[in-house]
């Protein structure tokens, strides 16, 4: 094909487009003006388009599945019960766990002893993992999810993920976005440290 038909025709094309947009935009009848505002109504749940939505799981029991260590131990999840706790799945990659493990890493030290911290990177606690995590103050818990296990049992498309598990293993909230100090502290005041 003849390289410079083809150029031409790409630039007419645009002239075209871009001429007939301005046309459009112009047409007094076209120019009335609309309602920008619009109500739905419905009993449906409505997410944007690539925006991930985890399984619901609010009031079950904390799955029981084997996690890993920094040293590559194996570490059930049952093993992290008995005091209330806070389960947050991130990743290196996930750029809205960058923003929230400082705050999770802030609650950490302001809760101390009466809640358990615990981050599950999704993939293997490499250095480079390892580096994420403390450069941004981390100093609970790290484990890691690399074979599934976890995700897989709570559904998990989309990080970050927290889980407020209570003491005995119920999972008291779930949230599946990038969480503020604020509201991880109200979330364990009001569902984890209530009497």
């Amino acid at each position: 094909m003849n390289r410079g038909v083809l150029v031409g025709s790409l630039v007419v094309a645009a002239v075209i487009s871009v001429a007939g947009g301005y046309a459009l935009s112009r047409n007094p009848t076209a120019s009335t003006q609309a309602d920008d505002n619009v109500t739905i109504t419905s009993n449906s749940t409505f997410t944007e388009p690539g925006i991930a939505v985890n399984t619901p799981v609010q009031g079950k029991a904390l799955p029981t599945v084997e996690l890993r260590d920094t040293a590559g131990a194996s570490v059930s999840t049952a093993s992290l019960l008995g005091k209330p706790l806070v389960l947050n799945v991130w990743a290196t990659s996930c750029e809205a766990c960058k923003k929230e493990m400082p705050a999770l890493a802030q609650l950490n030290a302001e809760f101390g002893d009466r809640v358990r911290f615990v981050g599950v990177n999704q993939f293997a606690n490499d250095a480079a993992a390892l580096n994420f995590a403390r450069d941004k103050g981390v100093t609970y818990e790290l484990l890691s999810d690399q074979d599934g296990a976890l995700v897989t049992a709570l559904g998990i498309t989309g990080l970050p993920y927290t889980l407020f598990v209570s003491a005995d293993g119920t999972i008291v909230a779930q949230k599946g976005i990038a969480l503020s100090a604020d509201t991880i502290r109200s979330t364990i005041t009001s569902s984890l440290l209530t009497p």
